[in-house]
């Protein structure tokens, strides 16, 4: 029988995983403008720079800053009731990405974890601002050093914020926080290496 201190544990990371596959950026734009992100966008991701993209801006905010909200209300909410230094609050961290990319209540077609992630590091300020390091390599790789294709730039970022947070939160003595990040990373890697787009063929009648 599971003992009941681990209760807590499993209700936030099941909290944040089902929120995490809450898919905003495909429900809305269906609901309210009519668009179907996935079918209608070259990589079939439900993400908000396919919502900028195919349905504008104001859709395209809405749905970012619901997408991070997802990431950041179940960490910062379960950091009241939770030890963060418990190695099991890295399952908190990691449980919304990783709803959000397996997409569990959008028939498993998930997103890439972008603004999920930025989401769930800044619910841990102030333990951590770990975020700030993943902003700043988006921006490096963005302007100074750009990177191309936006898939192969965030393979790129994430695999260098997981080695830096395991380096800065370890060296800190955040070990907890650390192994979040880490599986952070580690999930989103995996959902930036899947590549779908539609046959050229189609594209091209498309146009």
């Amino acid at each position: 029988m599971m003992r009941e201190e681990y209760l807590p544990w499993l209700f936030w990371a099941g909290a944040g995983f089902l929120l995490g596959g809450v898919m905003f950026c495909d429900i809305l734009p269906r609901r309210l403008a009519g668009r179907d992100i996935r079918q209608d966008s070259d990589d079939h991701n439900p993400g908000a720079a396919n919502v900028f993209l195919l349905c504008g801006v104001p859709m395209g905010l809405l749905c970012l800053a619901l997408d991070l909200l997802k990431g950041f209300l179940p960490v910062w909410l379960a950091k009241s009731s939770l030890d963060v230094r418990s190695l099991l609050f890295a399952g908190v961290i990691a449980a919304p990405v990783l709803g959000h990319g397996l997409g569990v209540l959008n028939h498993f077609h998930g997103g890439k974890c972008i603004a999920t992630s930025f989401g769930v590091l800044a619910a841990l300020i102030p333990e951590s601002w770990i975020v700030l390091v993943l902003a700043a390599l988006y921006i490096f790789f963005s302007t100074v050093v750009r990177v191309r294709p936006m898939r192969v730039r965030s393979m790129l970022v994430f695999a260098l914020f997981g080695l830096s947070s395991v380096w800065l939160l370890t060296s800190a003595g955040k070990d907890s926080l650390a192994l979040g990040c880490l599986a952070v990373s580690a999930i989103a890697m995996l959902r930036h290496r899947e590549r779908k787009e539609r046959p050229a063929r189609q594209r091209t009648a498309e146009l």
